[in-house]
């Protein structure tokens, strides 16, 4: 299947078949895809905690207020942002470097620049939150791509997970990421705008 078709084809995904499992392995490779999400300055934000055991799916599905695709899915992944990536920056960079495909002056620069920008918590969060969202909407076509449904959600209680889950406080949940093989009763995919109707070129007047 083409990227292309991936996009047309994924669907916010409710009913998952709760007898099929995704072993380590099939697991690693999404999130070897997610991984080529873009990021500021190369940071890389995401990390992923991957719930597969049924008393881990369990305990998420209580956090996640009883949704029940939490628990049937093959495997649901807690999407989180790092708060502080910037701090890391100059180790991620040092295998670029090393690759040669980035020189250490460049690396330097941008490791000043990002410990600038992202003093402010506010701005770290907001470049956490969008970083991780990229890493998961990549890993979501990756299993479209592969036969697999998905059905991100919004919808938990971030206190609880980080203590059930014993996230460290340097990470923001982000979502909840159900995937694993599509059972009977999703929906077909629901109508979008259109293009002209999301779309204006050079003003954002009249969207």
């Amino acid at each position: 299947m083409s990227a292309l078709e991936a996009i047309r084809r994924r669907i916010t995904a409710e009913k998952f078949d709760s007898s099929r499992t995704l072993s380590e392995q099939d697991i690693l490779e999404l999130i070897e895809y997610a991984t080529h999400a873009p990021s500021s300055f190369n940071q890389q934000h995401w990390r992923f905690v991957a719930a597969v055991r049924p008393e881990d799916k369990a305990r998420l599905t209580r956090i996640a207020y009883n949704q029940t695709k939490v628990s049937d899915a093959s495997v649901t992944f807690i999407v989180l942002g790092d708060l502080r990536a910037h701090e890391r920056l100059g180790e991620v960079l040092s295998r670029s470097v090393a690759a040669g495909v980035l020189d250490q002056s460049t690396a330097d620069v941008w490791v000043a620049m990002a410990g600038r920008m992202y003093a402010d918590p506010r701005d770290a969060r907001d470049e956490a939150v969008r970083s991780a969202s990229l890493a998961a909407m990549t890993l979501m076509l990756a299993a479209e791509s592969k036969g697999l449904v998905s059905g991100p959600l919004t919808s938990f209680d971030p206190d609880l997970l980080i203590k059930e889950f014993d996230i460290p406080e340097r990470y923001v949940p982000v979502m909840l990421l159900p995937v694993g093989y599509p059972d009977f009763g999703n929906g077909p995919k629901k109508a979008r705008l259109k293009a002209f109707e999301v779309l204006r070129f050079g003003s954002g007047r009249g969207l």
